[in-house]
């Protein structure tokens, strides 16, 4: 089974989402680690619930990207990480990781890009009064949710909705498609040639 680690910065729902579908037989992977940036993060609670190891670190204690990357990369290696999934991960991924991981990472992000990138994608949606916008699984790139799209899905903004319920239902889609795509992807028969 391919080995795959898991980025993640807050409470982790999707990284919830993967495990769960793990565990039920839908994705044949092993998550060997999960990479979280913020060590009193909700998601390294889940994570050890699960028995899965868990790199935490504090960027600022790093004297630069590349740094903290650099041990990243030695973490990942160490468990024989193939893939990296990015799962609510809310940091860019520089050239180390980019490099060590040339197209075997992909992201999450809560909709239909290219519209509304980076960080509150749901109240961008809002404030921009759409009347869809959706969630798309894609390949990390150094860009900000500029990668190539390999997978979407149109979600309708409802009369009356909030960040909350509009939230509810984006996470309801992604909580669907990403273990849905990330076993697709594993399938492929090598992930450094076919996945680019």
């Amino acid at each position: 089974m391919r080995k795959i680690a898991v980025f993640a910065s807050g409470s982790g729902s999707n990284f919830q989402a993967i495990v769960d579908a793990v565990e039920a037989g839908e994705l044949q992977a092993d998550i060997e680690l999960l990479v979280c940036d913020k060590p009193g993060a909700k998601v390294i609670d889940r994570a050890r619930h699960f028995g899965i190891p868990t790199y935490s670190f504090l960027p600022k204690t790093f004297a630069s990207k590349a740094d903290f990357e650099k041990e990243i990369v030695s973490e990942l290696q160490s468990y024989g990480v193939e893939f990296i999934v990015l799962a609510g991960y809310m940091r860019l991924v520089g050239e180390v990781l980019l490099k060590a991981y040339e197209g075997c990472i992909i992201n999450i992000h809560p909709s239909y890009l290219p519209a509304f990138p980076g960080k509150d994608a749901v109240g961008q949606a809002l404030k921009a009064n759409v009347a869809e916008t959706g969630v798309t699984v894609h390949y990390v790139d150094s860009g900000m949710d500029t990668g190539p799209i390999i997978e979407q899905v149109r979600i309708p903004v409802l009369p009356g909705d909030t960040e909350q319920t509009l939230q509810q239902r984006i996470q309801k889609a992604e909580h669907q498609l990403y273990p849905a795509i990330i076993n697709k992807l594993l399938q492929k028969d090598t992930v450094g040639g076919i996945l680019h």
